[in-house]
Parts: C-alpha cells; structure tokens; sequence
C-alpha cells in the first residue's frame, strides 16, 4: 500500500514536473529575462559601488554575489529537477490527504485536491505577496518567508475545516484562518518600486506565473488520483 502510494507520487511529480518546466521555459522564464535586462548595472556602476537588489542582499558585491545556474542548458536542468522533487513532495501531501479521506479515488477528486493545493500554495498567498521580477522592491526577506509559510499553513487548515468540518462553526473557522492573514498584511517595502521593471512586464509575470501554477496542481493532483485509483483497484 504505501510502496503503491510512494510510486504513484514520484510518477505524478515527475510528469506534473517535467510538463510546468516545459511552460516555464516558454512562458515565465523569457519575462525573466526581460527583467535582469532591467536590473543589471551599468560598467561604471559596477566599479562604483556595490549592487543593491534589495533589503534582503544590500551590501553583496558582485564577487560576492550568490551562485545561480548558467542561463542555457544549466539553468533548465537545474528548474527541472526542483520543479520535480517539489512535485513528488507535494503528490505525497494529496495523496496522504486522499488516503485519509478513505473515500474512492479518481483523477476528478485529484482535480479538487489540485485546485485546493493551488489555493492554499499560490493563489492566496499570492494575494499579499505576488511573485516578483529581479530588480523589484521587496521588504526583508525574513519577513516574508515567515508571512508566506504562516499563510500557506492558515490557508491550507481553513480550507480543510470548510471542506471536512462537521458543523457550521468549524466552517466559519476556516474562513476566518483564510483571512486573518491578509488582515495581519504582507511586509511590503516603505517604497514602492519596480526598479526600473515596466509595469505591464511585472503585471505579465505575474499572471503567468500564476496560471503556470494553477495547470502545474491541477495536473498534479489528476494524476496523483488516476495512478492511485488503479493501484488501489488492482490490489
């Protein structure tokens, strides 16, 4: 049983992985390279002064900057691959969720379970903080890790009470878990600014990433359903 539902995870993951890597590569990915085309310095400056990509990095140099892939071949392996530990890691969740349930499994429920994933993983945080160019303002890093992890956690428990409560004062609950978030706000920067990034480049990225994010769990969760639904039936 658990062999089963591992196998149907690392399958789901794999296939959910290497398809959003495919539209990432043809749609988000050229966006972000329009915005480092914004963000890099000019020769004068680099010799200057360091590079200022915002609160979270102030004060890295150049020579010192992070490591990153190299653009090309790199750079796509590298996505690859995380898009497809994430995916397995994230059909575990739906499947343990779905094996909990205890309930006859297909890839329709899958597509609930996607849709729910997608809610709580990216669109509602999205709401507060959505995603971000390079060269952007952004408040500190920290910050809005320990936002986006206490949204998703809020986010994911409210949904479960709306959708598994017994009673209508569980569900109140979880909408009330779906909004406390957003009524305690996102750090945001004393500053607004696209740091040179068009507005309508920024407004792009954002749409796409989060419609490459939605058919990235509905997917996701369709195949988890439809791999465990056959393993359970041919037990």
């Amino acid at each position: 049983m658990i062999g089963r539902i591992l196998l149907a995870a690392v399958a789901a993951g794999l296939i959910a992985g290497a398809f959003v890597s495919g539209a990432q590569m043809l749609k988000v990915v050229p966006l972000i390279y329009a915005a480092e085309a914004y963000e890099a310095p000019t020769a004068t400056e680099t010799q200057s002064h360091s590079h200022d990509t915002g609160p979270a990095e102030t004060g890295h140099d150049h020579d010192a900057a992070a490591w990153a892939p190299e653009d090309g071949v790199e750079r796509i392996t590298y996505t690859t691959l995380t898009n497809i530990v994430l995916g397995a890691g994230f059909a575990l969740l739906i499947a343990a969720g779905m094996t909990l349930r205890g309930r006859a499994t297909d890839w329709r429920q899958g597509l609930i379970w996607g849709a729910s994933g997608f809610l709580a993983f990216s669109l509602l945080p999205a709401l507060g903080l959505p995603p971000e160019l390079p060269g952007m303002a952004a408040a500190d890093l920290t910050g809005r890790q320990v936002w986006w992890a206490m949204t998703v956690a809020a986010s994911a428990g409210g949904l479960a009470l709306i959708a598994f409560g017994s009673n209508w004062a569980l569900r109140f609950l979880g909408a009330a878990l779906l909004i406390i978030p957003h009524i305690v706000g996102a750090p945001h920067p004393n500053e607004f600014s696209a740091g040179g990034v068009p507005a309508e480049l920024a407004a792009q990225f954002v749409a796409t990433s989060l419609v490459t994010a939605g058919v990235f769990w509905l997917l996701l969760g369709a195949l988890t359903g439809h791999f465990i639904g056959r393993g359970l039936q041919s037990e």
